[in-house]
């Protein structure tokens, strides 16, 4: 708390500016430092979106009155108390409100399991982009086409991922995420008995661009379902698991169809496929409900008297009155495109998460302990101030300056606003009344400009920064996959059998979650101590000191798997190398989308489209085109030493985007190129 307060009382100034100016054209405020651990801060405010006080008894997340409005609203701390934290003191972000059908009330074991039938799942889905690439040999002999002609199954699959992400998540922000999940299913199904029956290759490959439809919700929606699930604390880990299920799966689903194609043959691989995931339907129907909560609170009925109740406390803890001033008034009411709110997958952390009535009850209880004696006190000295006190102003000014959502208000939102009022005044729901399979329409935005908006996160560096990253930590893994079978089936080089090319896949998989446990657990020992360096305030750029291991490994591993291969070393020396790389690469994909998810928590469901959308087509159908004649041409020396040079260059632009990432967070803030859209 010394450290909040050491920060916040050099600051403080900062946080009091006025907003009816433009920030671009205001001078460096002079007591705003250049840098803050290597991150360079914005000349003119420390109130960027994304940057959030951690550590402490508050939770602040310092630039509300910058963020668009509709997240602004959902981003407010608490202005009439402490927030709520956990026994150790962590802040609860965002904050739970009290109706028991909140999802972040849920019990832990109920979220828990929401996540394990979802990670599974994604598993299954996650697992069917290299199925068939131990049996490419029995796939080209049966269909009488060549070895390297089969990746098509692979890249044309993964293009069928990415345009299904973008169908698929416009119409979960609609219609609320449990009937995308279950009809995907479905699709699955029928996809995949399709490939099963398939008379020719063009079939075959038509029903893999069905499936890659089908399995793509696995990769844009979860991890939105996870930031409506648990606590900011409680995320990097479950977003850990959820990579390790994933990528888990495309390392264990092939050594898994490399024992049915060694005993049934490839047909049956599909075969299997449509009963596991007719299971996995079953256990989405019952364990993962709607998990939408529209944390945009409304205005209480009575807002004058609730600014106007606004408390300071002085240095002894006596209440003094804060008269509501025009001048923190925004200027102006909402323009057209605020006033066309959406409600997205993952909204900006709500920080004010209660009722009207618990919020007005508080003003009263404000109102009761008020003191006149001093109208108008002048600031207090950061000595003689505790760190809660002082914090305690710094949120009731900034509550004045923010406009909340009147019960009247016409907007798309509106429709999600009445949706959670209904489950807001409800007792809690009964298991058997959450598995209705859809609940309406939650949402009045057109389709189409929902559609839109993961195309305009690519103006966004963050974003831009974790789907470079993102698409080459999965990217290199389905490559390598696409080139087992022409390696370790060779007769030149290995001659393994499916079953034997299936085995190998345990060494990624090893990688994977020795990858999952340290990007989780160790990336958050990292933030929270760099947080604590820089007086509690966590920015995401923090998440970017793990691109150093990602390129360590991934590029040491592209290398040394190419290299070894060529020069036909022991199996196990190419193997050890493939799991190198699926360490590297689980490392990468888990910061990139934490990054991402910590810097636009409001649009955390638009970005993860664009992740997967840039990972399904501008590398993983591209590279398919043509890495197998590649490697065919060149052989893997060669081609894997271009790899891990071309990730090395990509990675070096993690250094300008630690420095200047939170500049670009505020730039992008001013722009606000979503909500023109």
């Amino acid at each position: 708390m010394a450290g909040i307060l050491t920060w916040k009382s050099r600051f403080g100034g900062v946080f009091g500016n006025n907003h009816g100016k433009d920030d671009a054209t205001e001078d460096r405020h002079p007591d705003i430092p250049k840098s803050s651990l290597g991150v360079l801060n914005d000349p003119q405010t420390l109130e960027v979106p994304g940057s959030v006080f951690l550590l402490g008894r508050h939770n602040a997340p310092v630039g509300v009155s910058n963020m668009p409005a509709r997240t602004a609203h959902s981003s407010m701390p608490d202005p009439t108390g402490g927030a709520k934290t956990t026994k150790d003191g962590t802040v609860l972000n965002p904050q739970p409100e009290e109706s028991a059908n909140d999802p972040l009330n849920w019990p832990e074991w109920r979220r828990d399991c929401a996540l394990l039938a979802l990670g599974f799942y994604c598993m299954v889905g996650g697992g069917m982009t290299p199925l068939l690439a131990a049996g490419f040999t029995n796939v080209a002999e049966d269909y009488h086409i060549e070895v390297e002609t089969v990746s098509l199954t692979t890249g044309l699959y993964m293009m069928g991922l990415g345009l299904g992400s973008v169908i698929f998540s416009p119409t979960a922000i609609l219609y609320g995420k449990r009937p995308v999940y279950l009809f995907s299913a479905v699709i699955f199904i029928v996809s995949s008995v399709w490939a099963a029956l398939s008379p020719n290759f063009t079939s075959l490959v038509l029903a893999r661009i069905f499936q890659g439809v089908a399995v793509s919700p696995v990769e844009c929606l979860p991890s939105a379902t996870i930031a409506e699930i648990f606590f900011l604390h409680e995320r990097a880990f479950r977003i850990g698991i959820y990579t390790l299920l994933l990528l888990g799966g495309k390392n264990l689903i092939p050594l898994v169809s490399a024992v049915v194609i060694q005993a049934l043959g490839w047909r049956w691989v599909f075969w299997v496929v449509t009963f596991v995931v007719a299971f996995c339907g079953v256990i989405l129907f019952f364990f993962v409900p709607e998990t939408f909560w529209d944390r945009m609170p409304a205005a209480p009925r009575n807002s004058q008297s609730r600014r106007s109740s606004m408390q300071r406390r002085d240095v002894a803890g006596n209440v003094e009155a804060t008269p509501a001033s025009p001048t923190l008034q925004r200027p102006h009411g909402p323009s057209r495109q605020q006033s066309e709110k959406h409600i997205g997958l993952a909204l900006a952390t709500d920080q004010d998460g209660r009722g009207t009535h618990d919020v007005e009850k508080e003003a009263a209880a404000g109102i009761a302990s008020e003191s006149s004696s001093s109208p108008s006190p002048a600031p207090p000295r950061p000595s003689d101030t505790s760190g809660a006190d002082f914090y305690a102003k710094e949120t009731a000014v900034e509550a004045q300056k923010v406009p909340t959502r009147t019960s009247n208000e016409s907007s798309p939102s509106s429709m999600g606003l009445a949706y959670t009022e209904t489950l807001r005044n409800q007792p809690a729901k009964s298991f058997s009344e959450q598995l209705k399979p859809w609940n309406g329409r939650l949402n009045q935005d057109r389709w189409f400009k929902v559609m839109l908006r993961p195309f305009v996160l690519f103006a966004y560096p963050a974003v831009f920064w974790s789907a470079v990253v993102y698409s080459l930590s999965v990217g290199w893994l389905i490559v390598v996959s696409e080139s087992v079978a022409l390696i370790y089936r060779n007769r030149k080089s290995y001659n393994f059998d499916a079953l034997q090319t299936g085995l190998v896949y345990l060494s990624p998989f090893i990688g994977g979650v020795l990858g999952t446990a340290v990007a989780g657990k160790v990336s958050d020992i990292i933030v929270k101590s760099m947080a604590r360096r820089n007086g509690g305030l966590y920015e995401p750029e923090f998440r970017l000191v793990m691109a150093a291991p990602v390129a360590l490994t991934t590029v040491i591993g592209l290398m040394g798997f190419g290299w070894s291969a060529e020069e036909r070393d022991h199996w196990i020396v190419p193997t050890v190398f493939f799991g190198i790389i699926s360490f590297g690469c689980t490392l990468g994909s888990t910061t990139a989308i934490t990054f991402c998810v910590d810097s636009y928590r409001q649009y955390a469901g638009e970005a993860l489209v664009t992740l997967n959308f840039s990972k399904n087509i501008f590398h993983g159908l591209v590279f398919s085109l043509f890495v197998t004649h590649w490697l065919t041409d060149d052989g893997p020396k060669m081609v894997f030493i271009w790899l891990g040079v071309i990730q090395l260059i990509f990675l070096f632009l993690t250094i300008p985007m630690y420095l200047y990432g939170k500049r670009a967070r505020m730039w992008t803030a001013r722009k606000n190129l979503m909500e023109k859209l």
